[in-house]
């Protein structure tokens, strides 16, 4: 910027005759000349900039930036010089040498690290691969899981090396008993032909686990009969320490599954239908609680009509800091206050809307209100009119259709907020996705994220034409 006369501020008449004075009066405390000489604005802004640079090199430990605080340093000494004179200087080079040392240090906080970012995309392959094959829909099918008995450490009476099942498939392990690490050789007969097939291992507490070879999970196809053939290790299925060393029953298990007619919801997608209608109803619910608290608060809240005398002017000012407070405060924080109070659920996430939505619709309606025309107002009340009288027929006639483009908004953005209520136990969706998300179901995940995505636009889409109606 160039360079101006400072002929506005009020100069100390000593300092203005002696540059040099003002320069060594801000090279021990930054900005003190300029203050000295009536910029207090610009000489408290040199002193908070220096200040909290060195504030943030002594935090982060960045003693390389110490040059930016000389720099700063120097630069006010040379302002001062100039303000004495009557010039004054482009704040701009302080400021970005500021914004250097700020910059600097957020990065280090935030621990960017853009090498990760690009060198683990693959770790985000299996949530791109959900998206692409959401979990919503399948093929109407069937299961079936079939066992071959197994022990190991043998007794003295070990089972059959062949198991027939009831429908006359046949497992037969080349031994029905053995340690872990062992190789077993696993025929089967009998089983549905040309069907890809799964080998898992049961241990004696019900557990199953997906066998691998090599890394890969063991995956096999059926001939034309239904006969297969694989070689499998036994696993490790119980921990050590709690191996006692006595025989234990574990199993070989097949598992298929058959396409046997067209395409249904699958289990997961109930699930997303169900969670999403609860969705959809926590935000209709939580708003409409709101408005019935937030309609008087927002008469109360407006200036305009609360300044007739010294009470109602400090029943605003309460009232409008209680709304902002509140409504500071993200209401996933609200949430977890709620989940402790009433337990986990939609409950909780209706509570915790309810409660931002207020203040919210409390400001926007307020706000409202103040812009209202106020002749209305002043011909009511010269009629004598008490202050009851005066917004039933002056104030809500001007506020309902834009009270109720309002509501419709809050509504829309209620609907995304409940979906994410759910990450700490307000219901929805969101309680869905965690779930999910701890079991790696990527596939459900993004069942779940293109329904949000869905409704959401839907929602956007009706909400924006209904206040284009209203407003």
């Amino acid at each position: 910027m160039p360079e101006s006369n400072n002929s506005d501020a009020a100069q100390s008449p000593r300092l203005s005759s002696a540059p040099w004075l003002a320069a060594a009066l801000s090279l021990p405390i930054p900005g003190l000349g300029q203050t000295l000489l009536g910029a207090m604005g610009r000489g408290a802004s040199i002193f908070l900039a220096v200040a909290i640079s060195i504030a943030i090199i002594l935090w982060q430990d960045l003693a390389s930036l110490f040059s930016l605080i000389a720099f700063i340093w120097l630069w006010n000494i040379w302002d001062a010089y100039s303000l004495a004179r009557g010039t004054t200087r482009s704040f701009l080079p302080p400021l970005f040498a500021t914004l250097i040392v700020v910059y600097v240090s957020g990065w280090i906080i935030t621990e960017i690290e853009p090498d990760k970012l690009f060198g683990q995309a693959d770790r985000a392959a299996p949530i791109a691969r959900g998206m692409l094959s959401p979990d919503f829909a399948e093929q109407e099918s069937e299961s079936r899981k079939e066992r071959g008995a197994f022990e190991v450490h043998c007794s003295n009476n070990p089972p059959p090396t062949t198991t027939t099942r009831n429908d006359g498939a046949t497992i037969t392990l080349s031994s029905s008993c053995g340690e872990v690490d062992d190789t077993l050789l696993v025929e089967g007969n009998g089983f549905w032909p040309n069907l890809e097939t799964e080998i898992w291992w049961a241990n004696p507490i019900g557990q199953e686990q997906r066998l691998t070879k090599a890394g890969e999970q063991i995956s096999i196809t059926t001939d034309d009969q239904g006969a297969f053939t694989v070689e499998i290790v036994v696993p490790l299925a119980i921990p050590l320490s709690h191996d006692t060393g006595e025989p234990q029953p574990h199993a070989v298990q097949i598992n298929q599954t058959r396409i046997i007619g067209g395409w249904q919801i699958s289990e997961n997608g109930w699930l997303v239908i169900e969670k999403m209608g609860e969705t959809i109803a926590i935000a209709l619910v939580a708003t409409s609680f709101a408005i019935f608290f937030a309609i008087p608060l927002s008469f109360v809240a407006a200036r305009n009509l609360m300044s007739s005398n010294p009470i109602m002017l400090l029943v605003y000012y309460v009232v409008r800091t209680i709304l902002n407070i509140v409504r500071s405060v993200e209401s996933l924080i609200i949430a977890i206050v709620f989940v402790v109070w009433v337990g986990l659920g939609p409950f909780a996430g209706v509570m915790a809307l309810t409660i931002h939505s207020i203040a919210a619709l409390g400001k926007l309606y307020s706000e409202q209100v103040e812009n209202i025309d106020f002749g209305p107002i002043e011909a009511i009340r010269t009629t004598g009119a008490n202050w009851w009288q005066i917004v039933a027929y002056a104030v809500l006639p001007q506020v309902v259709p834009p009270f109720l483009a309002f509501t419709i908004y809050r509504w829309d953005i209620n609907v995304r907020m409940s979906t994410i209520l759910g990450f700490v136990g307000g219901g929805g969706i969101g309680f869905l996705i965690v779930q999910w998300q701890r079991l790696a179901q990527w596939e459900a995940i993004g069942a779940a994220f293109w329904s949000i995505m869905i409704i959401v636009a839907l929602l956007d889409y009706v909400s924006a034409k209904a206040r284009e109606r209203l407003v």
